[in-house]
């Protein structure tokens, strides 16, 4: 039984890996909100799915399996996808943690809240000593800050950027996963969990 619990548990990951790897490379623009090189994606939406599930090292490991995958389809060399895996994996690392210890649906709620709070605050840290830094060898680092002057003049700099857009975006981008996700996965539980769910 064991086995069979480990065997499916490892089927799931992959499924729900392959799954987020589709879902990244489907990037929506969002015009007139951020500049064009920050996209919309529904990638998280697996990991988190998986992280209620099946605890939260799957969540990350879906997150880890994802951005491997998306390394051949990208010239950030590695550096967008290592923003993506760490912003990931303390959304959904967070919010089936928190699940674990709370398994209720308020427990969820919670639970997903402050992943999508963690991973919209570490967005900026994370962008702007690891993620830009790079980008300038491409893109100077007047030209990107155009970009989000573009759309508000009165940014002054790209930490201030970062604050006014990329924070409450990364949130909004986690709840909406959040919604799709208590939309769905009372309907997929019993798929996720499978033979792990035997015994409780």
């Amino acid at each position: 039984m064991a086995d069979m619990k480990k065997i499916h548990k490892i089927a799931v990951t992959g499924i729900l890996a392959a799954a987020a790897y589709i879902l990244m490379l489907l990037e929506i623009p969002v015009p007139m909100l951020m500049p064009t090189f920050i996209k919309f994606d529904f990638s998280d939406l697996p990991a988190l799915l998986g992280a209620f599930a099946l605890g939260p090292m799957t969540g990350i490991l879906v997150e880890l399996i994802k951005n491997i995958f998306h390394i051949a389809n990208t010239g950030s060399f590695g550096v967008g996808e290592l923003s993506n895996f760490l912003m990931g994996a303390v959304f959904s690392g967070m919010a089936g943690l928190w699940y674990k210890y709370h398994r209720t649906k308020a427990g969820a709620i919670t639970g997903s809240f402050l992943g999508a709070s963690v991973m919209a605050i570490a967005s900026v840290p994370i962008n702007y000593f690891v993620v830009y830094p790079v980008y300038y060898n491409f893109l100077p680092e007047e030209t990107i800050l155009a970009a989000y002057q573009a759309i508000i003049p009165g940014m002054k700099s790209i930490l201030m950027s970062l604050i006014c857009f990329n924070l409450p975006f990364t949130f909004v981008k986690g709840m909406i996963d959040v919604g799709i996700t208590f939309l769905i996965y009372k309907h997929l539980s019993p798929i996720l969990k499978g033979v792990h769910e035997v015994g409780g």
